[in-house]
């Protein structure tokens, strides 16, 4: 008898164990459920910004010729240079390597020395600065939805002045909350939700444009895009020319977060397979949208296209489908600054879990029963953090609304170093490239133009920032 039972118990607790186990990655951690779509829509999410509606501004100061070459251009390299990040993601194969679970672990793995510091450095002021830029954008957007129902009823020409900073609020409040999700891989349905959204408005926005062309209110455009000496002088020329290369080269940039999104995917299929397949359905979905809502509202505003043609009202009417664009870009953002700030969250608690294991407040979970969801872990130390961190960006975004210009200044940082420069580099070092061999030669052309790319894009930035501060007035009503 008491043989008996204790080989059931010994049964259970091997049960148990194997079932323990199962919930497990290789690695000891959570196991991870992630898919090419759930991938795929990370990605949407991270790439297709609200800034796909400022592309037709973009296309106007580079004309037909350039517009659309250097969007195509842009896609292919960012596709190239992900699919060889993709490879660094375990190491030192890219299937049977030990597993790199944040881009500074993957440059450590493969280069080491300074250049971990300087990926850190680059990756999380850029993903600060996104954060804030969204809580702005986010605001001009709900702005705009207000500001679109005044006109229609008060007619285009009233003054429909429109605070944003009670919807900065309104967009913090909403961030904390959506910021004790714990990490990346429980943010999948938040970033389909968030892909949705961005498909939406920019669909709206194409929409638009098309009708404006057939209707026959197309207006001038140019090979060129905009004329010196008739639209801007020879010197506003060349600031804006640097300014769109800037706008369309970061509009394709998701690198900052992309070892993050592959961290989601389940170990089989391979996970460099998957991600470079959902980087291909991405940066094309991406591309196609850029395209046709660049060349499209090009083709219906002409040379005085919009900086964005939905929050900048290139369109008045109808007004309900221009304020559902505006809920639809205000939603995408809701999800895009989980995307960008989850990564930041997780390093900094990483780290402050190293630095203090003995502590309670930081390490401790509290498993909390909610309704409609079951058992949800509470961590008081994440619970204050993060809702500090949205507090102070949000802050931030509030005293200087003009942060915007902020960002093309900070992707000119970050571009060039995790896009470009490391993903070449890695794979350089780990495939033993030869140097002055063909495709070193090659490699170090493309990083070196892409970096001249990133010098002129940074010296546009600077330049619109200097206009924003000039005109300043802190806590002013639109």
């Amino acid at each position: 008898m008491g043989d008996a039972y204790t080989s059931a118990s010994t049964l259970e607790l091997a049960a148990a164990h194997d079932g323990f186990h199962k919930n497990l990655d290789d690695d000891g951690r959570e196991k991870r459920t992630g898919t090419f779509v759930t991938a795929s829509a990370h990605i949407i999410t991270a790439v297709i910004g609200s800034g796909v509606l400022s592309l037709a501004w973009a296309i106007a100061q580079l004309g037909w010729v350039a517009g659309p070459a250097v969007l195509m251009a842009f896609s292919f390299i960012t596709y190239f240079t992900s699919t060889l990040l993709a490879d660094s993601y375990r190491s030192p194969h890219p299937v049977s390597g030990n597993r790199n679970y944040t881009y500074m672990d993957v440059v450590r793995a493969n280069l080491g020395g300074k250049k971990v510091q300087l990926c850190g450095i680059a990756q999380y002021v850029n993903l600060v600065g996104v954060t804030i830029g969204y809580t702005i954008t986010a605001s001009i957007s709900m702005v705009a939805v207000k500001k679109s129902n005044c006109y229609h009823w008060e007619g285009h020409e009233a003054s429909c002045k429109v605070s944003k900073y009670p919807y900065m609020m309104i967009f913090a409040a909403i961030q904390i909350v959506l910021s004790q999700i714990p990490d990346f891989h429980k943010l999948s349905w938040l970033s389909i939700l968030a892909a949705v959204m961005s498909f939406a408005y920019s669909s709206i926005g194409l929409g638009l444009s098309i009708a404006k062309v057939v209707i026959g209110h197309a207006a001038h455009t140019n090979l060129t895009g905009v004329q010196v000496g008739i639209d801007v002088s020879a010197q506003d020329k060349v600031w804006r020319t640097f300014q769109a290369i800037g706008d369309i080269a970061f509009a394709y940039a998701y690198s900052t977060v992309l070892i993050e999104i592959q961290d989601t995917l389940k170990s089989y299929p391979p996970e460099n397979k998957v991600m470079k397949k959902a980087s291909l359905a991405g940066v094309s979905t991406t591309t196609i949208f850029y395209v046709l809502c660049g060349c499209v509202g090009y083709a219906a505003f002409g040379n005085e296209a919009p900086g964005n043609f939905l929050t900048g009202f290139g369109f008045y009417e109808p007004f309900w489908l221009i304020d559902f664009a505006n809920v639809c870009i205000a939603v995408h953002l809701i999800g895009a600054y989980q995307v960008f700030c989850q990564p930041l969250f997780g390093f900094f608690e990483i780290k402050c879990r190293e630095r203090w294991p003995q502590s309670r407040f930081i390490t401790a979970e509290h498993i909390v029963n909610l309704p409609f969801y079951g058992e949800y872990y509470v961590n008081m130390f994440r619970v204050v953090w993060r809702t500090a961190y949205v507090i102070v960006t949000a802050l931030i975004a509030m005293i200087f609304p003009f942060f915007n210009s902020f960002l093309g200044l900070i992707g000119a940082g970050s571009f060039y170093p995790l896009t470009v420069y490391f993903p070449i580099e890695m794979y350089i070092a780990r495939a033993k490239i030869q140097r002055f061999s063909f495709t070193w030669v090659w490699l170090k052309i493309l990083s070196w133009v892409c970096l001249v790319v990133s010098l002129v894009a940074a010296i546009g930035s600077v330049q619109g920032l200097l206009a924003d501060v000039k005109k300043y007035k802190p806590f002013q009503t639109e």
